[in-house]
């Protein structure tokens, strides 16, 4: 099997998840969330986790080198690079830093696929979700705060993975099935 690295990109209630899995299951490929790895490292010990709960016990940001070497340490384990990043990167430097890691590696970024869905509509379906899972922290307000930390720091993305010819712009919107099969008519 060759390597195979897919980008599943898209603001916060985009679908990113529900897709992600269905779509690694569908190509044999490995789901990587920085957030699972991050958690997974902290509540493991290692010394990445370590040296990650240090930042996240300030409230810091994790740094941005700091994840890519959990990433790598990921991606050394694996026979063939055959991933599908769930949310990664989140700005251009960690794709910049990314595209490095996958150099060394000798694999190529397959697709960067990236969710579309009308602001409202999010809102409705992260408001909705926050109802249903009893969460008082996602209410409209706040939803609309992380879609504009979304505008801001991670839909450069967009024009970085255009540049590079890999980005598969998908329309999120419509049932799970029908969003599954637009994203896979977008990857080769």
């Amino acid at each position: 099997m060759a390597s195979e690295v897919i980008l599943l990109m898209g603001p916060p209630g985009a679908g990113k998840g529900t897709q992600a899995a269905r779509l690694a299951e569908a190509r044999n490929l490995k789901q990587l969330s920085t957030g699972d790895i991050l958690r997974e490292n902290v509540a493991g010990g290692t010394e990445l986790g370590t040296r990650a709960k240090s930042f996240m016990d300030a409230g810091e940001l994790v740094p941005d080198d700091l994840i890519i070497d959990m990433v790598r340490s990921e991606l050394a384990g694996l026979d063939e690079v055959r991933v599908l990043f769930d949310g990664y990167p989140r700005n251009p430097a960690q794709a910049g830093q990314l595209d490095g890691l996958l150099a060394e590696l000798d694999a190529d970024l397959t697709a960067a696929v990236a969710l579309e869905v009308d602001q409202d509509e999010i809102v409705r379906r992260l408001v909705q979700r926050a109802g249903e899972q009893g969460r008082s922290d996602d209410n409209e307000d706040t939803v609309r705060h992380r879609l504009q930390v979304y505008a801001e720091q991670t839909e450069p993305l967009l024009d970085y993975y255009a540049e590079a010819g890999t980005l598969r712009r998908v329309d999120g919107t419509g049932s799970v099935a029908d969003v599954e099969a637009r994203i896979r008519r977008e990857l080769p």
